[in-house]
């Protein structure tokens, strides 16, 4: 009976977890790393033909987004997950294989040109549609034997719609063992989904630490934090873009600016446009918008009850094509744009930053977590310029975020959540923090509720009968693409410059030598000169 710890080990993204007992293999989760990578992960130890179940937390791409791979590469057997979790992964990871494709065959034209090998993309849409055929919809609090030993319950973590906990019960002989997995806990009191429930019983808990180091604000009144925004930007005549995951964090913003728009709140602008310009936000707004009832909260239901769509409202525009996009930033009305990705990696969200960030009366709104490395992280923290589609653009546009809207619970929530449990865990497992944020919130589980807390790195093994690590991973670092080009330029530099003083020590040693070797010996260094002279 045994944990191997793949993804999310000392890193924000890449969720993945093996559990090894009854003779069965199972993942939780599978995601794909988004950002800077920390730490190079381990592979999984286990042929994905012999895998035998998946349990999926929730939809989003660092938690999900391997999946279509592995089943490209031979795994056939249940993915277990709520009903909404499998809706949004029909749309996410279909999104995540174009994405992959259009990458490739980008890079391959390029590859062509240069005569090259291609490269074949990570998965195809062909393999996020068979993925889809493998999900097994779940609902909260029923016991589920995915096996004679093995039995799973999926808890509301109030993160994402349809986002769980899960709680995984192990019997082999006379011994039992309950592993209960965080998946990502959410923040409290936010717009359409309830607030995470607390876990009761756990004999051992791998928990999320996203924010493990720190707290929330207090809250100002999010449609009071948005609606001012609005009114001063629109007043100066600009653009309101707000980067946004197209799941889950585009949803609340529709919520609070129906709220804003119903109760008149923007003065002089009244009927202000919203544009959702990202294919997949759009596909998830028409699922948040269907009588999805088990995963939404009471406020959401009387306002479904009432027949009044939370999430719609007057001059809201959805754009799909590419020409629908490229006209919004052609369109000179003031107005409000959201559009993926949060963390302005990729998607149509760069384009808007593009038209917007240079205008001192446009402001960019930061709604979400930003990972080290992005560019949202950038302009968050102050950078002057960023460089978008080669070209060099001025931050200018006034920088606002409102932090309290994210999607994840803070420090105390968490350790109110982890404490919750009546009988104190074995061990508690830290993951999906930052490098050095595991290690805190491993310190505040051990120091504020006297659990035995650890933070374990990509490739580590647990055994959950001994109760003790039987392998420890060696800790390799990741090394950047950009810095890797850069640390081999630097050597060849070096070489190039030990070449140089070897050089001048050969000319001092000739001194004195024929004048005809001399004169041939400067006219070669002289014709090596003009052909690199820059």
């Amino acid at each position: 009976m045994k944990l191997t710890f793949i993804g999310a080990a000392h890193e924000v993204t890449g969720s993945c977890t093996l559990i090894e007992a009854c003779g069965k293999n199972i993942l939780v989760d599978c995601g794909m790393e988004q950002g800077r990578d920390t730490y190079v992960n381990c592979e999984i130890p286990v042929e994905p033909e012999k895998i035998d179940a998946i349990l999926l937390t929730h939809a989003h791409i660092d938690h999900s987004g391997k999946i279509p791979a592995l089943v490209a590469a031979g795994y056939d057997n249940p993915i277990y997950a709520t009903e909404a979790t499998k809706q949004l992964c029909d749309i996410m990871l279909r999104d995540s294989a174009h994405i992959q494709e259009s990458e490739a065959e980008w890079k391959n034209r390029k590859a062509k040109r240069a005569g090259e090998e291609a490269i074949v993309p990570i998965y195809t849409i062909q393999d996020a549609e068979n993925s889809m055929k493998l999900f097994k919809s779940c609902y909260y609090h029923e016991p589920y034997p995915i096996f004679d030993c093995i039995t799973v319950e999926f808890i509301d973590a109030g993160h994402l719609l349809g986002s769980s906990s899960i709680l995984v019960t192990i019997k082999e002989g006379e011994e039992t063992r309950k592993l209960l997995f965080s998946g990502d806990v959410g923040n409290i009191d936010r717009p359409l989904i309830r607030d995470p429930e607390k876990p009761e019983e756990a004999d051992f808990v791998v928990i999320e630490s996203t924010y493990g180091n720190r707290l929330h604000e207090a809250r100002e009144d999010y449609v009071t934090q948005l609606s001012a925004i609005i009114q001063e930007t629109l007043d100066r005549g600009g653009n309101v873009v707000i980067p946004s995951f197209a799941v889950g964090r585009t949803q609340i913003l529709l919520y609070l600016i129906r709220m804003i728009k119903e109760q008149n709140l923007v003065q002089g602008h009244e009927n202000f446009p919203v544009y959702v310009d990202s294919p997949l936000a759009v596909e998830a707004t028409e699922i948040y918008s269907a009588p999805l009832t088990e995963f939404f909260d009471e406020e959401t239901l009387e306002l479904l009850s009432k027949g009044i769509n939370p999430i719609k409202f007057p001059n809201l525009h959805l754009t799909i094509t590419t020409d629908e996009s490229k006209q919004i930033n052609f369109d000179q009305e003031p107005k409000v744009i959201l559009s993926a990705s949060g963390m302005c990696e990729a998607g149509r969200i760069r384009h808007h930053l593009k038209h917007n960030l240079w205008r001192e009366d446009s402001t960019i709104v930061f709604v979400g977590y930003q990972v080290e490395g992005t560019l949202g992280r950038k302009i968050m923290d102050g950078a002057e310029s960023v460089r978008l589609f080669n070209e060099e653009i001025a931050v200018r546009a006034e920088i606002k975020e409102i932090a309290d809207i994210s999607g994840h619970a803070d420090r105390d929530m968490l350790l109110d959540w982890l404490g919750n449990i009546k009988q104190a865990p074995r061990k508690v497992f830290v993951n999906h923090g930052g490098d050095t944020v595991c290690d805190e919130f491993a310190e505040s589980i051990r120091t504020r509720l006297g659990l035995d807390a650890v933070a374990p790195y990509s490739g580590d093994a647990f055994d959950l009968l001994l109760e003790e690590f039987t392998e420890k991973a060696a800790i390799v670092k990741a090394v950047s693409k950009k810095k890797a080009a850069k640390e081999k330029v630097s050597a060849v530099y070096h070489a190039l410059w030990e070449a140089g003083q070897r050089l001048l020590r050969v000319i001092e040693r000739n001194k004195g030598g024929a004048n005809k070797d001399l004169e041939k010996f400067t006219d070669r260094i002289q014709s090596l000169c003009d052909k690199y002279d820059r």
